[in-house]
């Protein structure tokens, strides 16, 4: 199933807590002195046709950003599913692709490699990384149909929370990507000092 960039809008997500950065908004946070937030949409622009942030606090420094930003339409932070939801919500376009604001070094072919496996009767593609013990799933690095709002609307609020089980319920096609650094991620501040000393491109 061949599909176009035009028809896919991608979506930053940048609505977490912060907990284990103390707190603090991550998308915010500097990477190669640029924010998270900016640097994966600035990396995800070439591939889609559209661009969407998450975010729950700080909004007017989100959307100086340049893409249109939308909360999470349900309360207390959720997690990214609910991002993923806003996103759903205010896509125009038949497809959406996800990636979080904290792993800055997606792979620039990360769409298209999603989108080439996305078969007819798929519902989303998610990626998965080839570690030295086995593939690691990557749930929120996904492409998906538009038309599962209506699903994952009422999976978030029947109280569930993992996007991985979301998956399993779309018949959700796996891609692996063959470079772990890749989708190498900062969830504290050290770990995004670490990608600072060994920037990759």
């Amino acid at each position: 199933m061949i599909i176009h960039q035009d028809a896919i809008t991608g979506l930053v997500l940048a609505g977490g807590r912060g907990t284990r950065m103390g707190g603090v908004d991550k998308g915010l946070q500097m990477h190669l002195g640029i924010p998270l937030a900016q640097y994966a949409l600035e990396r995800l622009r070439p591939q889609v046709g559209a661009l969407l942030l998450n975010a729950n606090r700080n909004l007017a420094a989100y959307q100086a950003m340049g893409a249109p930003v939308w909360p999470d339409e349900i309360a207390e932070y959720p997690g990214p599913l609910a991002g993923m939801l806003a996103g759903l919500t205010h896509c125009s376009t038949p497809y959406l692709v996800t990636v979080p604001c904290d792993t800055p070094n997606f792979p620039i072919d990360l769409v298209a490699r999603l989108a080439e496996a996305l078969g007819p009767e798929d519902g989303m593609a998610t990626a998965y990384t080839q570690e030295p013990e086995g593939r690691r799933a990557q749930p929120v690095f996904c492409l998906m149909k538009a038309s599962l709002r209506g699903a994952l609307s009422a999976f978030i609020r029947s109280g569930e929370r993992k996007t991985g089980l979301f998956a399993a319920q779309h018949h959700s096609t796996r891609v692996v990507f063959h470079d772990p650094a890749a989708f190498a991620n900062a969830n504290t501040l050290g770990e995004l000092a670490d990608l600072q000393i060994n920037p990759k491109t």
